[in-house]
C-alpha cells in the first residue's frame, strides 16, 4: 500500500500531540495502532500496552521494535518550514512512524513476516515492553532494527551498558568551626570517590564506549537533629567489558558505612552493553539503501542505553541494528525537533532494507 508524503507527516504529527511519558502511553498505542489497521496490518495493543502490527505470517521475522513513550516535558508542537517540534520528534516516535510507514509499504512474499512494536517504557529502566516481546520470541526473529535516532545516512551498532545507584546516607553532625566533615561534605566526598574509581578505570581507554561513564543525577540533604542524613542518585554507562554485576561488586567495595557513617545502597536498573557485528545481511542492506538514497553511511556506536540492551544479548543468532531519523544530541530538550525531509528520507531507507531482506 502507498503512503504518501502527506500521510507519513500527518501519521508523525498526530503522535507527537499525543503526550505519552512512560507509563502514560495508551492513548498513543491505540492511535499507532488505529493507523497500522487502516494500511493493512493486523495491529493491536497487546498486554503490557505495546502497539503492534503485523504484516505476513512466515517463520521468518523482522521486527522493528521502536519505542512509544517519551521522556517527561510538553514543548508546544508546532511545524516551522521542515521543522517539526515536539516531544518525542526525535526520541523515538520519528523513528516509530519511520518503522510503520515504510513497513506498511512492503508486501512480505510467503515465508516471511514484518512487524512494528512501539514499546512502552523505554525511557525509564523498566524497559516493560521490550521485556514481554523479548518472551514472546525466546528464539529471537531473523532480524531486528531496534528505533533510535542516528540520522538518515548512520547504522548504529552498540549502546553502552547501565547500572543505576540510590545511596542512602546518614552522619553525625560535628562543629562547623572543627575539622570534621559535616554530613553534607560527607555526601560530597562520596561522590568524589566514585568519580576517583571511574577515573583510576578509565587510564588507559581512549574512546568513550569503552570508559566508565558516572552521573550524579540527584543529591539532596535534611537534617535530622544531630544527624546529618543525604541521598543520592548516581547513573552508570558500562563499556563492554564490564557488567553491571562486576560493577556493584566493586562500587560496594569502595562504599562502605564506617563508625560515623552509615551508608545503604540500592543498586537497580542492570543493563549489559551490547555491540552488533557489521558483517551481516541487514548491515549490508542497510549500507546498499543509503547508498541507493545518495547518502555515504556510517556506523557509530553511543553512549546510552537503549531497548538493544534489553534484547540483543537473549538473541545471539538475531542480526541487528538500531535506526531512525533524527539528531540524538536533541533528546530529552525542549528543543527537541526533527528534519521532516530527513524523516521523509528514512522511510525510502528503510523501505529499500526490507525490500531486500525478504527477497532472499
Amino acid at each position: 500500500m502507498k503512503v504518501s508524503e502527506e500521510e507519513a507527516i500527518a501519521l508523525l504529527e498526530g503522535l507527537v500531540r499525543i503526550p505519552s511519558p512512560s507509563g502514560h502511553e495508551r492513548e498513543a498505542s491505540e492511535f499507532l495502532v488505529s493507523w497500522m489497521q487502516r494500511h493493512v496490518f493486523e495491529a493491536k495493543v497487546d498486554e503490557v500496552g505495546n502497539a503492534v502490527g503485523s504484516k505476513g505470517t512466515g517463520e521468518r521475522e523482522i521486527l522493528l521494535l521502536g519505542h512509544i513513550d517519551t521522556f517527561p516535558g510538553n514543548p508546544p508542537v508546532r511545524q516551522e518550514g521542515d521543522l517539526l517540534y515536539g516531544r518525542g520528534s526525535v526520541d523515538a516516535k520519528g523513528p516509530l512512524c519511520t518503522f510503520a510507514v515504510a513497513a506498511a509499504q512492503v508486501e512480505p512474499p510467503e515465508g516471511w513476516k514484518i512487524t512494528v512494536v512501539g514499546a512502552v517504557e523505554e525511557e525509564s529502566a523498566t524497559s516493560k515492553g521490550a521485556r514481554h516481546v523479548l518472551t514472546s520470541r525466546p528464539e529471537g526473529p531473523a532480524a531486528c532494527v531496534i528505533g533510535e535516532p542516528s540520522r538518515w545516512d548512520r547504522v548504529t551498532l552498540g549502546y553502552k551498558g547501565r547500572l543505576l545507584l540510590d545511596v542512602r546516607m546518614k552522619a553525625p553532625y560535628s562543629h562547623s568551626a572543627g575539622t570534621g566533615e559535616l554530613p553534607a561534605e560527607k555526601a560530597v566526598s562520596i561522590w568524589l570517590d566514585v568519580l576517583k574509581f571511574a577515573e583510576d578505570f578509565n587510564r588507559g581507554r581512549a574512546k568513550a564506549f569503552d570508559r566508565l561513564i558516572p552521573s550524579l543525577r540527584r543529591i539532596a540533604t535534611r537534617d535530622e537533629g544531630a544527624y546529618g542524613k543525604a541521598e543520592l542518585t548516581m547513573g552508570f554507562r558500562l563499556p563492554p567489558d564490564l557488567g553491571p554485576d562486576e560493577l556493584e561488586s566493586r562500587l560496594r567495595e569502595v562504599l562502605r558505612s564506617d563508625e560515623s557513617t552509615e551508608l545503604a545502597l540500592a543498586f537497580r536498573g542492570h543493563e549489559q552493553a551490547y555491540r552488533a557485528p557489521k558483517n551481516t545481511r541487514l548491515v549490508r542492506a542497510f549500507l546498499n539503501s543509503i547508498r541507493s538514497a545518495g547518502g555515504r553511511p556510517k556506523f557509530v556506536v553511543k553512549t546510552g542505553t537503549s531497548d538493544m540492551n534489553v534484547v540483543g544479548p537473549h538473541w545471539p543468532t538475531t542480526e541487528m541494528v538500531a535506526y531512525g531519523p533524527g539528531d540524538s544530541s536533541l533528546d530529552h530538550t525542549p528543543n527537541e525537533h526533527t528534519d521532516l525531509r530527513e524523516y521523509l528520507t528514512a522511510i525510502e531507507v528503510l523501505k529499500g532494507v526490507l525490500q531486500e531482506m525478504v527477497s532472499g
